[in-house]
């Protein structure tokens, strides 16, 4: 089955910046989209961003549009998160999702693979 590892979380001061990074390993070929998720202590899952695997296509929630950006490097099977002008409510720990073709692929969309996440704390 596909694996999946992140990377990159840390402390940083708001307005700040990231890259989370997510290494698949696996049948990575059988990966119709990618996405990133993140959830605060006492808060439910919150679909951050999706990137699909053919062609590059990104979706954003309105949280963080315009300050992160997804991309994907394939020749290295990794999906990165770049956070830039972070806040305080970013604060969350971040979770890499994949999903095989023929799934469904959005921000509430279930997702098969999950990663353990990685932390990311705005302090002010």
């Amino acid at each position: 089955q596909v694996q999946l590892v992140e990377s990159g979380g840390n402390s940083v001061q708001a307005g700040g910046s990231l890259r989370l990074s997510c290494a698949a390993s696996g049948p990575t070929y059988s990966i119709s989209c990618m996405g990133w998720f993140r959830q605060a202590p006492g808060k439910e899952r919150e679909g951050v961003a999706i990137i699909y695997s053919g062609g590059g296509t990104t979706v954003y929630a309105e949280s963080v549009k315009g300050r992160f950006t997804i991309s994907q490097d394939n020749a290295k099977n990794t999906v990165y998160l770049h956070l830039n002008r972070l806040k305080s409510e970013d604060t969350a720990m971040y979770y890499c999702a994949a999903e095989p073709w023929a799934g469904t692929c959005s921000l509430v969309s279930r997702y098969t693979y999950w990663g353990q996440g990685t932390q990311v704390t705005v302090s002010s």
